[in-house]
């Protein structure tokens, strides 16, 4: 690492197995780790002889500062986000936020996002094109999250869904769907994968008028199958059309 650097650090689902090779030597190499205070707690055992700066949810400004300033008095600094920190992360922010530490050089480091790492546990969705939009209303109002959903499911990609639910937000995931259903048939394939590589790990396949009624909630990630994706002994498998191919 440079002396004076910020590296944002994405690590994935949490666990140090999923992290990628360089996220986890990033890691291993610093000596402050900075981030939410759940995040902390993930890879607190895994780098104890670290000192660890965290914030709770919504101080992402006050965060994002504390790991410039420490990086700004020479310490080896990781920002960490859960995921990858370029997708729904910190990072945009910290460049933002870093035009008043020109000193600090900050660098990404690659991490797997839920859309991936879900994925995985569903089966294989995301064989063919997919976007991704999240569903909260904090950063975004929901009149413009509505737009992308319809835009969305008119043009047949899966659909994965971030931050379906939460306590401040219930009903989210019942709207979108309705949303969804306006233009998408009731049998559609659609999987949840909850607490991604996390204690209590699961999956659930189901029809896109199920998922409407499901309960979901910050650790969850939604899929919603395009017109291809089909329900394979309990999996989640979209086909890319290999066999018209042929």
């Amino acid at each position: 690492m440079n002396k004076k650097c910020l590296y944002v650090v994405g690590i994935g689902p949490g666990q140090y197995s999923d992290m990628t090779i360089k996220s986890a030597k990033v890691l291993n190499s610093c000596d402050v780790i900075v981030g939410y205070t759940v995040y902390c707690d993930l890879v607190r055992p895994m780098f104890e002889d670290k000192k660890f700066i965290s914030t709770p949810m919504m101080k992402e400004e006050e965060r994002v500062r504390l790991a410039l300033e420490e990086a700004d008095k020479g310490k080896k600094v990781a920002l960490i986000c859960s995921g990858d920190a370029g997708i729904y992360g910190l990072l945009g922010l910290v460049y933002e936020l870093g035009t008043e530490y020109p000193k600090v050089e900050i660098k990404a480091s690659t991490g797997v996002t839920a859309a991936i790492s879900g994925g995985a546990v569903l089966g294989a969705p995301l064989i063919h094109d997919f976007c991704c939009i999240s569903l909260s209303n904090r950063l975004t109002p929901f009149e413009l999250i509505e737009k992308r959903l319809r835009a969305a499911a008119q043009t047949d990609m899966v659909i994965v869904l971030y931050n379906p639910e939460s306590k401040s937000r219930s009903g989210f995931l019942k709207k979108a769907c309705e949303i969804l259903l306006e233009e998408i048939e009731e049998e559609r394939v659609c999987g949840i994968a909850r607490n991604i590589g996390r204690d209590g790990e699961d999956s659930q396949v189901c029809t896109l008028a199920e998922l409407k009624d499901t309960p979901v909630d910050m650790f969850s990630t939604v899929f919603v199958g395009n017109s291809s994706t089909r329900n394979i002994m309990g999996l989640m498998v979209t086909a890319r059309g290999y066999q018209s191919e042929r």
